[in-house]
């Protein structure tokens, strides 16, 4: 689909139209329960929340799995950078901010040491993910002798959750995102190799520093979700043999969401507005205390529907026309 042959008013409709959708079901579905979707200043924040983690890390797992890099290991990037920061934020008595740059840093190293060990070894990224999972979950229990990190009272780190936060989160994380694979040399490159390896290659654009690039980018991303998620609970739980991986489902649905709404804006858009669908489709679970095997039903069953319509699109496109050229 040309974006460009739509109009104004049909790029709108399609960009807001599954967020439209995902409010209007959620709040019915509370409201036929006696229950108010949005009723405290918590569900609010519970919200922002959900949408900055989700649309994060939606954007981590997007850079490489577009390439065709399918990359286990953001969840671990995620907790081993959280360990790092809240660890050196303790021992320095630093503040939320400082400790959510080094965050940054840190999930920027990992990113780079994932990205190396693929380049290196040339193994495929899957294997290598899984590895690098493996490295990073086994890092974080060794740094913290399998307890974890807690933090509860320091208000200097449990001070950040707040919905202005959040939001100033998400307003930098997008724009970061859509200047640099829209506007820089980087992103430009990193195009051209996803329309054509080969021939970008043979044209002087170098591969490996731009695969090197999208690991650090997306560890960087994942360094804010680890951030976020520490700072939310104060604490920071272990997770062993793939207990991170569980991270990076989360991300599925607003990235094919995404890759929909992308058809009539930005891919970068529609993440976030993904990110915002599923955060609501979570405050409903949490408002309706429905059971987590319940929860995780109910969002298979949505990105299966949308996966199939997704992929018989054309063909109801089709029967559509049929109908309309048959109808007098």
């Amino acid at each position: 689909m040309n974006r460009g042959s739509l109009s104004v008013g049909k790029r709108i409709l399609g960009t807001m139209a599954i967020p439209l959708l995902a409010f209007a079901v959620t709040f019915l579905v509370c409201a036929a329960k006696g229950v108010a979707l949005f009723e405290t200043q918590g569900n609010f924040l519970a919200f922002f929340r959900a949408t900055a983690s989700v649309m994060l890390t939606t954007f981590a797992l997007s850079i490489n799995l577009n390439s065709g890099r399918f990359d286990f290991s953001i969840g671990s990037v995620a907790l081993l950078s959280s360990v790092i920061s809240a660890t050196i934020a303790l021992n320095l008595n630093l503040s939320a901010p400082a400790m959510l740059v080094i965050s940054i840093i840190a999930g920027a190293v990992l990113g780079l040491i994932s990205g190396g060990a693929y380049v290196i070894t040339k193994l495929p990224p899957i294997i290598v993910s899984l590895g690098m999972t493996l490295f990073f979950e086994g890092a974080a229990f060794a740094l913290t002798d399998g307890y974890g990190v807690s933090f509860v009272t320091k208000a200097k780190l449990t001070g950040f959750p707040s919905i202005t936060n959040y939001i100033l989160v998400i307003i930098a994380a997008l724009i970061v995102m859509i200047l640099i694979f829209d506007y820089t040399k980087f992103g430009y490159e990193y195009k051209a190799l996803l329309s054509g390896q080969s021939v970008a290659v043979n044209m002087g654009i170098r591969e490996i520093p731009n695969t090197i690039g999208c690991y650090m980018i997306a560890g960087s991303f994942m360094g804010v979700v680890g951030f976020l998620s520490a700072t939310n609970t104060g604490t920071i739980q272990m997770s062993l043999n793939f207990g991170s991986i569980g991270v990076m489902f989360t991300a599925f649905l607003p990235m094919f969401i995404g890759g929909f709404i992308g058809r009539f804006s930005n891919d970068k858009l529609g993440y976030l507005l993904g990110a915002m669908t599923t955060a609501l489709i979570s405050l409903m679970y949490a408002r309706l205390q429905m059971d987590s095997s319940v929860q995780q039903i109910i969002t298979a069953l949505i990105l299966v529907v949308f996966l199939i319509y997704l992929n018989n699109e054309n063909k109801l496109v089709e029967l559509r026309m049929l109908k309309a050229k048959k109808t007098p």
